[in-house]
């Protein structure tokens, strides 16, 4: 039974008093009285401070004590415990905000974009008001649903930047624990298993560019058929800046910053090429470096207004698999060409050995033959080089 009754409290002369269980009510000389509770957490002894009697009545005191005693006997910290109700703890939207904050500096821009952007459209409507310290793995499978099999890419990286978010805010001690990992996997369904970016046959490809370029030249139709040219990846294309380009040099040289490898990577530029890009500078507005494909407003260009161009041939062909269609025709068509030669021109990584091996100035004379070859095959004039190893 309890040893403490409220009117004892009132009345206790200094010193230490318990009330049981580990309860204690100190009481100074000078008369200021507050509770302690004494608990074994890992195995050693602490005193835990709980607030004066002002804050306190002895019922409360028992309760917030019979709290911490439950941590403590579950492994958990109590001090951290009893302080929790002290830390404001955010909305999820709050803590993304937080979050993004803390994190965006060590990411590539694009990558920062895009975690907001996809918790925005997609984690807001449902979670963006719930205390971010509430979620659990039913909330977070109602976000994930609607594009777990639908976008199935998509629906994982969600679901990664839902987890960063959760795990930050139990570094600032916002939620208990991080992210539900292994509770979500009975609650969603397995996905298929992911393809290959659909790729048109090489052989159709001058007859799509011919197409393309029969058209009104939008700048959506000129970036697409720059991408087909160098094979470039869509986000590379979208980001180019004239200050990039060098023309007499016939070289495109993309920034670390704008590459998958985040490596500094230089593009031999075809006369095809080139052509296109002449397009694109009647289009210019300025003489400052800009964009050499801005979407409106000057902006980088949106991803889907490249692939809308590829959908609109109704066979669901991608973007990056004409990436696939030029590896494909080097290795068909251009068979003396060495196939660390071809893996450079899609900025894949090349052993430092291999290049030394034919010399850089040699290797990226081998690049610009192979992509002038390629220029050449897509405009129609096709032609098979000797690319001596």
């Amino acid at each position: 039974m309890s040893g403490l009754t409220t009117k004892g409290v009132e009345r206790a002369k200094p010193g230490r008093h318990a009330d049981g269980k580990g309860l204690y009510l100190l009481v100074t000389e000078s008369r200021a009285m507050s509770w302690v509770l004494r608990v074994q957490v890992g195995g050693r002894r602490r005193d835990i401070g709980l607030g004066s009697i002002a804050a306190l009545s002895l019922a409360e005191a028992r309760d917030k004590a019979g709290e911490l005693r439950k941590v403590a006997k579950q492994g958990r910290d109590p001090i951290a415990a009893r302080d929790k109700g002290k830390i404001e703890t955010p909305t999820f939207a709050k803590a993304v905000e937080a979050c993004h904050a803390a994190r965006a500096p060590g990411w590539k821009s694009r990558h920062a974009e895009a975690f907001l952007a996809s918790l925005k459209l997609h984690a807001y409507p449902r979670i963006a008001r719930l205390q971010v310290d509430s979620i659990d793995g039913d909330d977070i499978v109602a976000v994930l649903s609607p594009l777990w099999h639908q976008k199935p890419a998509a629906a994982r990286k969600l679901r990664q930047r839902i987890n960063t978010v959760l795990d930050y805010a139990k570094g600032r001690q916002w939620r208990p624990v991080g992210a539900p990992r292994d509770g979500l996997r009975p609650l969603l369904s397995k996905q298929a298993k992911p393809g290959n970016f659909a790729a048109m046959p090489y052989h159709e490809v001058p007859a799509f560019v011919g197409d393309l370029r029969a058209k009104s030249q939008t700048m959506g139709r000129i970036a697409l058929a720059f991408a087909v040219l160098t094979a470039a990846r869509s986000g590379e294309v979208r980001s180019a800046k004239w200050s990039h380009i060098d023309f007499d040099a016939k070289t495109w040289t993309r920034p670390a910053s704008l590459m998958k490898g985040a490596e500094q990577h230089v593009v031999t530029l075809s006369p095809a090429a080139i052509a296109v890009l002449k397009q694109a500078a009647k289009l210019r507005t300025t003489l400052a470096d800009c964009l050499v494909f801005p979407g409106s407003g000057d902006r980088p260009m949106s991803d889907m207004t490249l692939l809308k161009i590829v959908k609109a041939d109704g066979r669901g062909f991608s973007v990056h698999g004409f990436r696939a269609a030029f590896r494909t025709w080097a290795a068909e068509k251009m068979p003396t060409v060495p196939e660390a030669v071809a893996e450079a021109a899609l900025a894949h990584v090349v052993p430092d050995a291999v290049v030394r091996a034919y010399q850089r100035s040699k290797f990226l004379e081998m690049r610009q033959t192979l992509l002038d070859a390629w220029g050449d095959y897509v405009d129609g004039r096709s032609h098979v080089l000797s690319l001596v190893r």
